[in-house]
């Protein structure tokens, strides 16, 4: 090198510096921050959308019948499982009668005294109608006796009292009757309570149905209205749904359902929308709805099971329409990143409904025809110079 005369060596200087440099300057513009950022791109269209709502819910039955005693008592017996098919009037189980059979024997005892009692009456107001009845033709007779002066005044009031007697002694016996069947109606209720008590005794099945849960056991003590066994109509399943309030408007009965069952995923079944709840849910914001199935599923998914629901809403007239990818969050303000001559240019846009394919509706803001930024390799600015490919890796076209 000390050989070399000065022009030699800027000579060499260059020949490596210059490389160098083209070298830097390729790197900085190919893959450097001054590079051309690959993005993918569509052209906007007017199209109609078909927008759906999605949510969660689960599976619960619309009747569910809890079956227990009336009153207090010990469980006798129970002849039913869970996931035994029962029909309507068919017993399953029992409560123990403790005293019930003396109690019924002595209301039987106490009926029979009173019917008695009834017949006693009758035939006491019938002994006192006759008397009252012979003491009023008396009274006439001396009345008469009196008129022909063959009678003394003292022997007609005798007989008029004793007519008046007879009357009061009608009026006690047929008071008597009354409360004779007073006390056998009264008598009759008690023993039909008792009656009834004792069949309430039995557990019966009110319609046909699905032993779902089993409380207590032969032995357990339970009180008044305390559920022993619990049967569901399995023909009324339904699932209780949430969807989100911002997107459930269009919510209607009738509007067709696509259920994804947890249990079986993979597998979708048809339904319908059979209401929409008139109450909300204050605290998570959502809509409640009920969905029903067109079929019910075979064999029946458990209560409490989770389900995911679709439900497809009207369709919508067209429309300015871009991929849900292609909205960004700029600047506090909504919009997309438009691609013009080869430049970008943020346009704020004013979004309505999606669909689950990823699309939604533009409602101010955007044209057809624009082209529009879907992904991009990385963040975007109004000076980033850009390469439109067909794909990136990583990325669904």
């Amino acid at each position: 090198m000390k050989g070399l005369p000065l022009k030699g060596r800027t000579l060499a200087l260059l020949a490596v510096i210059v490389p160098l440099l083209a070298l830097f300057v390729y790197v900085v513009f190919r893959a450097g921050p001054l590079a051309s950022v690959p993005v993918t791109a569509i052209t906007v269209e007017n199209r109609p959308i078909a927008p759906a709502l999605f949510g969660l819910g689960t599976i619960e039955a619309r009747y569910t019948y809890k079956i227990g005693p009336t009153a207090a008592g010990r469980v006798l017996r129970v002849d039913v499982q869970v996931g035994d098919q029962v029909h309507a009037g068919q017993v399953l189980g029992g409560m123990d009668p403790v005293d019930f059979d003396e109690r019924l024997a002595a209301q039987n005892a106490a009926l029979k005294s009173a019917e008695a009692g009834v017949l006693t009456a009758e035939a006491r107001l019938q002994e006192t109608a006759a008397r009252q009845h012979y003491s009023e033709s008396q009274a006439q007779r001396y009345e008469q006796l009196l008129t022909a002066r063959s009678a003394s005044e003292e022997a007609v009031d005798t007989k008029r009292q004793e007519f008046q007697v007879a009357t009061a002694g009608l009026a006690t016996a047929q008071a008597g009757l009354e409360m004779a069947r007073q006390e056998l109606s009264r008598t009759r209720a008690n023993l039909n309570v008792l009656t009834q008590q004792k069949a309430n005794l039995q557990l019966v099945a009110p319609a046909d149905g699905l032993v779902t849960v089993r409380h207590a056991d032969p032995g357990t003590t339970v009180v008044a209205g305390q559920a022993v066994l619990e049967v569901i109509d399995p023909k009324s399943l339904w699932i209780n749904v949430r969807f989100d309030q911002l997107r459930a408007a269009q919510l209607r009965a009738g509007l067709p359902a696509r259920i994804v069952l947890r249990s079986r995923e993979g597998q979708t079944f048809t339904g319908k929308m059979l209401r929409v709840e008139p109450v909300a849910d204050t605290v998570t914001e959502e809509t409640l709805a009920k969905v029903v199935f067109d079929q019910l599923p075979a064999p029946l998914p458990p209560l409490g099971e989770l389900a995911e629901v679709t439900v497809a809403l009207p369709e919508l007239p067209s429309a300015p329409v871009v991929p849900n990818a292609s909205v960004k969050r700029v600047g506090g303000k909504t919009g997309v990143w438009l691609l013009q001559d080869g430049a970008l240019a943020f346009a704020p846009i004013k979004t309505g409904a999606s669909d689950l394919e990823g699309r939604v509706q533009v409602l101010a803001g955007l044209e057809s025809g624009a082209r529009v930024i879907v992904y991009s390799q990385r963040s975007l600015g109004a000076h980033t110079r850009v390469k439109v490919v067909k794909s990136l890796p990583g990325v669904s076209p």
